[in-house]
């Protein structure tokens, strides 16, 4: 299913929430699609975990997290929210990810107020720019925007580092801004999500993110849209999973020296072909080799 980024935004004010697994290259959105999602989420740090092999501490450029949009744009047509970190600098650098991302083919486009290098949402020693410069990168992401229907996520990781009243006052503040959507993070309570939802709910988007051993309760998504929340990402959740498998597949390969014991875990050859779609690549081809 498609879902074009007009018809995102309006599912988002919709009672439905939209859940977003975390993808971070063109075969894990690929795969996404294949299993009936329309929305994704590309996580940096989950780019940071597969392409670097490091931690969400802001190794990640603005020109690698374009290239692996560009990627799955070529390859799918979901709609895709785009972890921007900070925006990677100043308003002026903001400005120019905005338009990167944009043209690329990014659907909505989450900007936080942690100072510049970041680390995840849920790591401990974050420190966040001052509001007022933070109102300043938002409005100029909205400025550089080529159409309404792209969406400006505003994300507080203030929670951690300032406590919620002081999330929910920055959260008011980059409403005032024009964002289309809050995602304050690092929630840490039921308490929290009434607080902020008495503030919120109905009117304005407000996203959730689920992390396997962070600091927010791991809800489903049924319990999340009762909650008030119009999207749910599950930003590192497929990483986890494929490293589980993968630390598993590697201990059976040097324990036997065959990958027998774990082919009913993997696909073989002409499945994982049938996945790419090989065979009608190749047949398109044959249209235009002259024979």
């Amino acid at each position: 299913m498609t879902l074009h980024a007009s018809e995102l935004k309006a599912r988002l004010h919709a009672p439905e929430i939209v859940v977003a697994p975390g993808v971070y290259d063109a075969l894990s959105a690929s795969l996404a699609a294949d299993a009936g999602f329309d929305t994704v989420y590309l996580s940096g740090a989950s780019i940071a975990y597969t392409q670097l092999g490091r931690p969400d501490i802001g190794l990640v450029s603005v020109s690698e997290v374009n290239d692996v949009m560009s990627h799955i744009r070529e390859r799918t047509e979901l709609s895709v929210v785009v972890d921007c970190d900070t925006g990677f600098g100043n308003a002026m650098n903001v400005m120019r990810s905005v338009c990167m991302l944009e043209r690329a083919g990014a659907n909505a486009i989450q900007l936080e107020d942690q100072t510049y290098p970041k680390r995840c949402g849920h790591l401990r020693g974050k420190t966040l720019v001052p509001e007022d410069e933070m109102v300043g990168k938002l409005k100029a992401a909205l400025d550089a925007r080529a159409s309404d229907a792209t969406l400006i996520i505003g994300r507080t990781d203030a929670v951690a580092v300032e406590g919620t009243a002081r999330a929910i006052e920055r959260a008011h503040a980059y409403r005032e801004a024009g964002v289309d959507m809050l995602f304050i993070e690092g929630i840490r309570s039921d308490d929290d999500i009434a607080r902020i939802m008495a503030e919120f709910r109905g009117q304005i988007p407000i996203m959730a993110n689920m992390v396997e051993g962070g600091d927010t309760p791991l809800q489903n998504a049924q319990a999340l849209q009762e909650l008030g929340f119009s999207l749910v990402i599950f930003p590192g959740a497929l990483v986890r999973a494929f490293t589980h498998m993968a630390g598993q597949f590697f201990d059976t390969l040097r324990r036997d020296g065959t990958t027998d014991a774990f082919r009913e875990r993997m696909l073989d050859f002409s499945q994982l072909n049938e996945v790419l779609g090989t065979r009608k690549m190749l047949e398109l081809g044959e249209k235009y080799d002259g024979r």
